[in-house]
């Protein structure tokens, strides 16, 4: 079993879940988080000065899956989030130990 946390940007979220369920992947967990990577954040200016934004707004996305679905999540995600711009965002891929369905008990792949 795999994590496959996504860091994109806030609107194509709606995109990039539909694209999964349409994949046949259940259940996610979204969190609305803020950061920066290459491209540093950007500079506004407000009431005549200007200042440096450096935590861009961002949607993180978790989903749970067995090894052999992880390729198809990480397409399905890398596709439909890219726009070929900076701050498109992060795939990261961990191995999970154990999961565990809190109302039965179920343990492992079936607790999915």
């Amino acid at each position: 079993m795999k994590k496959v946390e996504a860091v994109i940007r806030h609107y194509k979220l709606e995109e990039v879940k539909n694209a999964l369920t349409q994949a046949g992947i259940q259940g996610m967990t979204v969190t609305e988080v803020r950061g920066f990577g290459r491209q540093r954040g950007h500079k506004e200016t407000y009431r005549g000065a200007e200042y440096t934004v450096d935590f861009l707004p961002k949607v993180k996305l978790e989903v749970v899956v067995g090894d052999n679905e992880v390729a198809k999540a990480i397409q399905t995600i890398s596709d439909v989030a890219r726009t070929g711009q900076i701050g498109d965002g992060k795939i990261f891929v961990t191995s999970l130990q154990d999961v565990v369905r809190i109302r039965t008990g179920e343990t492992g792949p079936e607790a999915i």
